[in-house]
């Protein structure tokens, strides 16, 4: 209640003071001439006292309910600010969020592609058309010609590696045997492998010797781009006349020679383990 006489008050004095204005202004126009300046003073002093008398009665309760109004309707500079910095961060949220995108997007398409093992095997084999290569040790689990006589076991892991030669290359495999159970044993094994079904070996090109220096007329008469052999000593008579050659041993023994390289085997070789 005491509030709205307060407003009442308020409102009337202010109504009051309008309707002075308006007569005074009249009385300005009519009586102008007759006045001196103590009226002017005095008709300014009135006036003056009018408004320092409705000041003074203004309810300290008034400003402040209305200081809320006026704080948001007309923002502070640090508001001003933080409400611009806030714009600009939550702006440039996006931007960074769609460069971050295009950055991954050009290292993705630019990213090497990982290549395939026939790649690996062409690139390895410098491009190699013929390869000649050794059974035991190599393709075989056997490590002599004299255990083949018992049985005789391809590698699994050998197995893709080999394939992809085949594709890509004239490959020729070959060994020593003591007898020619040894021999047959050898060609079973092969062909429950799969390798002359699922790759371009044939039997014709699976060839046996009774002697170390048969193999190396083998090589020598095919001329074979790559060799690949676990005898050190058919590597070393063969560098002369073979391109290249593969030395397989579980050592990694040291290169003989520029055109020799050494695998512990011929997946290892590939990079297939």
């Amino acid at each position: 209640m005491a509030e709205s006489y307060k407003d009442d008050l308020l409102h009337l004095i202010k109504r009051f003071g309008a309707y002075l204005t308006v007569k005074m202004s009249n009385l300005y126009s009519v009586v102008f001439q007759n006045l001196d300046s103590r009226s002017l003073v005095a008709i300014a002093g009135l006036a003056v006292a009018v408004v320092f008398t409705w000041k003074l009665l203004r309810s300290p309760d008034t400003a402040q309910r209305r200081q809320p109004k006026r704080l948001g309707t007309r923002p502070s500079s640090s508001d001003s600010n933080s409400q611009t910095n806030t714009t600009s961060a939550s702006s440039e949220v996006p931007s960074s969020l769609d460069d971050s995108r295009a950055r991954n997007v050009v290292d993705d398409f630019f990213q090497p592609v990982k290549p395939t093992l026939g790649q690996i095997v062409r690139q390895k084999l410098c491009e190699g058309r013929k390869v000649t290569c050794r059974l035991v040790g190599v393709i075989l689990e056997e490590s002599s010609p004299e255990e083949l006589q018992k049985q005789a076991t391809v590698r699994s892991s050998v197995l893709e590696v080999l394939l992809e030669i085949t594709k890509y290359c004239d490959l020729y495999l070959m060994e020593r045997v003591v007898d020619d159970e040894s021999e047959k044993r050898v060609l079973l094994a092969l062909e429950v492998a799969g390798i002359f079904t699922s790759g371009g070996l044939i039997k014709d090109k699976v060839l046996f010797c009774s002697t170390e220096n048969g193999r190396t007329s083998f090589v020598r008469q095919l001329e074979p781009d790559w060799h690949i052999d676990t005898n050190p000593e058919i590597i070393s008579q063969l560098a002369r006349f073979i391109k290249y050659q593969l030395h397989i041993s579980p050592s990694r023994p040291e290169r003989t020679a520029p055109n020799v390289f050494s695998a512990s085997s011929l997946e290892q070789f590939f990079g297939c383990m």
